[in-house]
C-alpha cells in the first residue's frame, strides 16, 4: 500500500533533500549504496542485541534508499540499471536485517523458525509481483510491500529494545501479514492471466 500510496504523501519530504543532494553533485546509486551500507550496520547492532539503536540505524538506512528515484527524477538519470540497483539493494538490506534478528534469536528454536517463515514470505511478496510484472501484469498491491514490512520490524525491534516484550507476537503478525499478501499478489495476477 505505501509502494502505491506513500511516495506522493513522502515527495514534499523527500523532493527538497534530493534537490539538495543533486545541487552537490551526489549520484542515485551513491544514495542507493549508502543506504544499503547504514541498513546493514543497523542490521549488526540489531545481531550484537542493540535492537533499539540497530533498528533506528537501519531506518535511517531504508530512508535513505527512499532517497534514490526523486534524486533519479531530479537528476533525469532513471534508468533500467538504477531501478535494478535499488531492487537488489532493497532485498538485500531487508534480508541483512532478518538475519540480525535470526542471530539475536539462536538460542530461541520457536521464534527462530518463526523468524525464517517471515523471511521466506517477505521474500515471496516481490517475487510474486517480478513474476506478474514479468507478464505484463500489476503484481503491485497486499497489506505487506516493502515499506509497511520494514516499518513493522523496525518499530518492533526498537519498541522490544526498549523492554517491551513483542518479539513472538511481531513475528506471528508479521507471518500472517506476509502470507496473506502473498496470496493476494497470487490471486491478484491469476485474474488478470487469460484462461
Amino acid at each position: 500500500m505505501l509502494d502505491v500510496n506513500g511516495r506522493k504523501k513522502a515527495a514534499p519530504i523527500l523532493e527538497p533533500i534530493a534537490s539538495g543532494l543533486a545541487k552537490i553533485g551526489v549520484t542515485p546509486a551513491v544514495v542507493t549504496v549508502l543506504g544499503l551500507a547504514v541498513t546493514v550496520v543497523g542490521a549488526v547492532l540489531i545481531s550484537l542485541e542493540y535492537l533499539f539503536w540497530g533498528g533506528l540505524v537501519a531506518g535511517t538506512g531504508v530512508t535513505l534508499d527512499a532517497l534514490d528515484g526523486p534524486l533519479a527524477r531530479k537528476l533525469g538519470t532513471s534508468s533500467e540499471r538504477g531501478a535494478f540497483l535499488d531492487t537488489m539493494s532493497d532485498r538485500f538490506g531487508e534480508i541483512a536485517v532478518w538475519i540480525g534478528v535470526s542471530v539475536y534469536l539462536r538460542d530461541e528454536p520457536r521464534l527462530l523458525v518463526l523468524c525464517i517463515v517471515a523471511l521466506a514470505f517477505s521474500l515471496l511478496v516481490p517475487y510474486v509481483r517480478a513474476k506478474a510484472e514479468l507478464a505484463g501484469l500489476d503484481g503491485r498491491g497486499g497489506w505487506m510491500g516493502r515499506g509497511e514490512r520494514m516499518i513493522l520490524l523496525l518499530i518492533g525491534l526498537m519498541a522490544i529494545g526498549l523492554g517491551i516484550d513483542i518479539m513472538e507476537p511481531l513475528l506471528w503478525v508479521f507471518v500472517v501479514l506476509t502470507s496473506l499478501t502473498v496470496a493476494q499478489r497470487i490471486r491478484k495476477t491469476w485474474q488478470q492471466l487469460e484462461a
